[in-house]
């Protein structure tokens, strides 16, 4: 498995804060937060450029160390500061073999995969295929219940891949694309946009060629932890009638639907948000 000649050196000076590293029996290296003590809340974020799991977390997981648990907000592969291969197909299969071992590489059982966008569908394909695993889901407009031609034709996805393939991302071209996250841009704060430009000038041209999710809608029968869901009725990435797919499916899942509100419910509507999250955590 090889990496991209600068990756490693170019990860070391991302504005990033530093935890934990985890190697895989595959070779695989893994960065991780681990904050707090209690159950186990493994944070898994979205796939836009620059992604890595503390810009997308971090004003809710502090709560949740409070609230009495203990979480891991992981840089998914090709993601923050964890490896970035180049000659590897990034599709659901990959990534949630990566997650799977790190349970594994833990020591955890019964945890619960709190997961957005990309990492909402990673959540659901670990749960399908380690169902031991799991507790319980918290997915925000979560991915993997619609084929992939129909993600490509959302605005925001056909914007960002536009932006994304004029070459290497600075500032003002990330926030070209993350304003597209958010319903309401003005609260997008420039350390963000600082973030995940440092990260995206890291990532190989590979991680978005080959990302390939299937379409898990039939298959969502199969899962039968308890589920609590968010969707943003502006979200212009995920199609917001995909809520109907999971409660068509899961009878038992709860979804909360938000107006004015984009992608990133856990930003967009932080209180409500984590306090929804820890209450599901500490009564279902």
């Amino acid at each position: 498995m090889s990496q991209q000649s600068n990756s490693s050196e170019q990860a070391q000076d991302l504005p990033l804060p530093t935890g934990h590293f985890v190697t895989l029996d595959s070779g695989l290296t893994l960065h991780y937060l681990d904050k707090g003590q209690g159950p186990a809340v493994i944070w898994l974020h979205g796939s836009g450029p620059g992604a890595s799991g503390f810009s997308n977390f971090k004003g809710n997981f502090p709560e949740f160390v409070e609230a009495g648990y203990r979480n891991i907000i992981l840089d998914l592969p090709g993601f923050g500061r964890s490896d970035k291969p180049d000659d590897v197909n990034y599709d659901l299969a990959f990534f949630v073999e990566a997650l799977n071992g790190l349970i594994e590489k833990l020591g955890l059982s019964d945890v619960t995969l709190l997961g957005n966008s990309l990492g909402g569908a990673i959540a659901l394909g670990q749960t399908l295929k380690y169902p031991d695993t799991i507790a319980k889901l918290i997915l925000m407009a979560p991915g993997g219940v619609e084929e992939r031609e129909t993600y490509f034709e959302m605005e925001g996805i056909a914007r960002m891949v536009e932006v994304y393939a004029r070459g290497p991302m600075g500032v003002e071209q990330m926030r070209e694309v993350m304003s597209l996250q958010l319903f309401d841009s003005s609260g997008l704060t420039d350390d963000i946009l600082a973030e995940r430009s440092a990260v995206a000038v890291t990532q190989p041209e590979n991680l978005f060629s080959t990302m390939l999710v299937p379409n898990m809608t039939e298959q969502l029968k199969d899962i039968d932890v308890p589920v609590l869901g968010f969707w943003g009725t502006n979200d212009i990435f995920n199609p917001p009638a995909g809520v109907h797919k999971f409660l068509d499916n899961m009878p038992s899942a709860r979804f909360i639907l938000l107006n004015q509100c984009g992608h990133w419910v856990q930003v967009e509507h932080q209180r409500l948000f984590n306090t929804s999250c820890i209450d599901f955590l500490q009564n279902d």
